[in-house]
């Protein structure tokens, strides 16, 4: 069947020359001069796609574009001319398809009309069969979770894998940014492309404008042969910018210029290559207040997020975690070879419902790998997944359970004790060698009422203290221990003594808390070596 397009342009040579490349490709095409001849003939007659011009006679291309996309799935793509960027990103927001700037080049003409094709193909198969199309299929197996949020999210990825305009992928660390790129470019016409995945924070700095663009044999020490760019490995395809917030500011001039332009130059080279790719970009931070701050170009923050995409966290989709769950176990019979399928009990499946997940989805499969890891059986419970239980922080029972843990180092492990009031309880520590056992008690000043927590450091001397935070400390525990009975047992010796002062009975570091604790670790490291 033949394939018609509708070409909107007020220069005729343009127009002759759109055709002439349409025809070659064995495409029929109509012509319309303005903005109200072109509403006519798309409402009279059927086409496969549309090319507009921005700037029209008698109005704007930016209505056709607003008008057509809000009636039809056909995609629509405009002509902007050079220098004009800023329209072509509001068309592409408004739902336009793609852009291509003059003077045309035929080659870059053609590729844009080989993906418009691709996504009229789509469109209707995606209508004849909207519940059963592969892409729904691809889409549903790959994503995982039928939620509230989950349903126009995915009727976003669908959309947006028609267009060819760069999206931004915002979320928390672990919610599946890179998966739905992934989908974004496999649901796309650039299916066919590579899908070329960058962390732009792994990539050393003085290596990465030869990492996104290549070199020239002998361009540098140490340049042994030709090598070819991120950029030119996506040509056709999709490039992924994953972590975009920790690009140098000097690269993201130059990665400006590639994206703008649409070419790129290697090192060592005398001329540009052009490269046809869509840029995905992702990361956890902020970026809006990275602008703000001056530590991300604003003109790139424009071109990189013309669609912004933002994806829910795990505690947001909480209805999704038992279906997950299967999923993942599923997924780690298959990759670890295992015999008989795995299951959750009911009582492992509320918890983990329960479950704070700070890390979301990449904390949830990590948690499902220990447990498979600690189980005996192919029935997973909740001994196995290892996660906090809930203690109620006003149960004086609990206080008092608490502070007899203290007194006598031989009950439960430190990593089963519940918790009092958010206290952390410091206590024995076992190292074992092959010839003997040796135990020590870890000193610690232990109250029972903190309003906060103390995390242990395994680095001390990474840590600076200001006089901000001494005072801080002391204030705190001073407050805090009226109701707390300080136990303190240790080894004596000529290193660990500390200095003390005397304050109405009780007994408070006189360096501040943290540098009693930095002293605490030091000897026990100390004796343990």
């Amino acid at each position: 069947m033949t394939k018609t397009a509708l070409v909107v342009d007020d220069e005729v040579d343009l127009c002759r020359l759109m055709q002439i490349t349409l025809t070659k490709m064995g495409i029929k095409s109509d012509v319309a001069y303005t903005l109200s001849q072109a509403r006519v003939f798309w409402q009279e007659r059927e086409y496969d796609f549309c090319l507009t011009d921005l700037r029209l006679p008698d109005g704007s291309g930016l209505d056709l574009v607003k008008e057509f996309s809000n009636h039809s799935n056909k995609p629509i793509a405009v002509i902007t001319a050079h220098g004009s960027m800023d329209l072509a990103i509001e068309a592409l927001k408004l739902g336009a398809f793609d852009f291509v700037n003059k003077p045309l080049e035929l080659p870059r003409l053609r590729q844009l009309v080989e993906n418009a094709l691709k996504v009229a193909h789509q469109s209707d198969e995606t209508k004849a069969t909207p519940e059963h199309s592969p892409e729904q299929k691809m889409l549903d197996s790959r994503l995982i979770g039928n939620s509230a949020i989950m349903q126009p999210l995915k009727k976003t990825i669908l959309k947006l894998a028609r267009s060819q305009a760069p999206v931004f992928l915002s979320g928390a660390s672990g919610t599946g940014k890179e998966v739905v790129a992934k989908l974004i470019h496999d649901l796309s016409p650039r299916r066919d492309g590579s899908f070329v995945p960058v962390n732009c924070g792994a990539i050393p700095s003085e290596l990465m404008e030869s990492e996104f663009f290549g070199h020239k044999k002998g361009s540098f020490t140490g340049a042994v042969t030709d090598k070819q760019g991120l950029f030119q490995q996506a040509n056709g395809g999709t490039l992924f910018l994953d972590e975009v917030a920790d690009l140098p500011l000097v690269m993201q001039v130059k990665l400006l210029r590639a994206i703008q332009e649409k070419t790129v130059r290697a090192i060592g080279d005398t001329k540009e290559v052009p490269v046809d790719i869509r840029i995905l970009s992702a990361t956890h931070k902020d970026l809006n207040q990275l602008v703000q701050s001056g530590t991300f170009r604003q003109d790139l923050y424009y071109r990189i997020n013309v669609i912004e995409l933002q994806l829910p966290t795990l505690n947001e989709r909480r209805e999704d975690i038992p279906v997950l769950a299967m999923h993942f176990l599923a997924m780690i019979a298959e990759e670890w070879q295992l015999d008989t399928p795995l299951s959750l009990t009911k009582a492992a499946c509320n918890q983990l419902k329960s479950h704070d997940f700070a890390g979301n989805v990449r904390e949830l499969r990590n948690v499902l790998e220990r447990a498979v890891t600690l189980a005996e059986t192919s029935d997973i419970d909740i001994s196995h997944l290892g996660l906090p239980d809930c203690v109620p922080s006003d149960d004086n029972t609990n206080r008092d359970n608490t502070a007899n843990r203290v007194a006598d180092p031989t009950n439960t492990p430190i990593s089963h004790q519940p918790l009092a009031n958010d206290a952390f309880v410091h206590n024995q520590m076992h190292i074992q060698s092959m010839d003997s056992q040796v135990t020590f008690q870890a000193k610690a000043s232990v109250a029972n009422s903190h309003s906060y927590r103390t995390n242990i450091q395994h680095h001390p001397s990474t840590i600076q203290s200001t006089a901000d935070n001494q005072a801080v400390a002391e204030s705190t525990v001073q407050r805090n221990t009226e109701s707390a009975t300080i136990r303190h047992g240790s080894r004596t010796t000529n290193d660990d003594k500390l200095n003390l002062r005397e304050e109405n009975g009780r007994q408070l570091p006189l360096q501040g808390l943290e540098h009693y604790l930095q002293e605490q670790e030091k000897q026990m490291i100390i004796t343990a070596l």
